[in-house]
């Protein structure tokens, strides 16, 4: 789960936050301890990633699924034809890939910022590797084909934006990528989930705050909401928001 280069801007850090990183108190937090300073400014997204897939196992990170169950199971239900064109954005080293691939899809896309995590996922998948196409970059400036995905899956990238014009970038980039009538799965953290994730502000939303980020052209189909437990037991709660792209005038703005 890598977000997208814009969404972690160089900034300096108070001295007790960047000494509380580098304390033992931050064990009790695992994600505190995965964002690497240099002095006290923190690097650009793209290293903060590699870093955080370098750092540790896939395993050990909060967002880890050994079984990407509920993912799964909303594609098969509204992508049910094997040769749809799935993409996973900001993927990581997610497991969905793996159970794609089992339940028979034979077109699915990788995409994320850090190579790192590509590599995991690669690596973890074999001779599978072969079947997937891996794609390095930003979700909201990689160049991807235009109508040439049938499923857009998310899960925990768009809450990592918190600019609106972001946000905003990312939904043009779907409404470019996604075919017409194709469906676009987006999951983030839950209007009562964490507030942070691997020491980056995120945004929570409700269904309905969510639907309402993409705009009239995108029709629900079906909200779900997980409870995730991390590898170390604690709860997370998700939004799972499924929409149907049907192309229309749009009256939303950056704003």
């Amino acid at each position: 789960m890598a977000a997208a280069a814009s969404v972690v801007p160089s900034f300096r850090v108070p001295p007790s936050a960047a000494a509380f990183i580098e304390s033992p108190a931050a064990e009790r937090y695992p994600l505190c301890r995965q964002s690497k300073w240099s002095g006290d400014v923190l690097m650009d997204a793209k290293t903060h990633w590699e870093h955080v897939y370098r750092a540790k196992g896939p395993e050990q990170l909060s967002w880890f699924q050994a079984e990407a169950k509920l993912s799964r199971e909303l594609i098969a239900q509204f992508a049910p034809a094997r040769d749809s064109r799935v993409i996973d954005v900001g993927a990581g080293a997610s497991t969905l890939v793996d159970g794609l691939l089992a339940d028979g899809y034979s077109q699915v896309t990788v995409l994320d910022l850090s190579v790192a995590a590509l590599d995991l996922a690669r690596e973890r998948l074999g001779a599978d590797a072969k079947r997937v196409e891996w794609l390095e970059g930003d979700v909201l400036t990689a160049a991807l084909p235009a109508a040439s995905a049938d499923v857009w899956h998310d899960r925990a990238v768009f809450h990592f934006l918190t600019d609106p014009m972001d946000r905003f970038r990312y939904v043009e980039q779907v409404r470019r990528v996604v075919r017409p009538h194709g469906t676009v799965l987006v999951a983030t953290f839950a209007d009562d989930g964490p507030t942070r994730c691997s020491g980056l502000e995120v945004r929570r939303y409700s269904p309905s705050e969510l639907h309402n980020e993409f705009g009239h052209d995108f029709r629900l189909r079906e909200s779900r909401r997980e409870e995730h437990h991390t590898p170390w037991g604690t709860l997370q709660a998700f939004t799972y928001c499924v929409c149907s792209y049907e192309p229309a005038v749009d009256v939303r703005s950056a704003a």
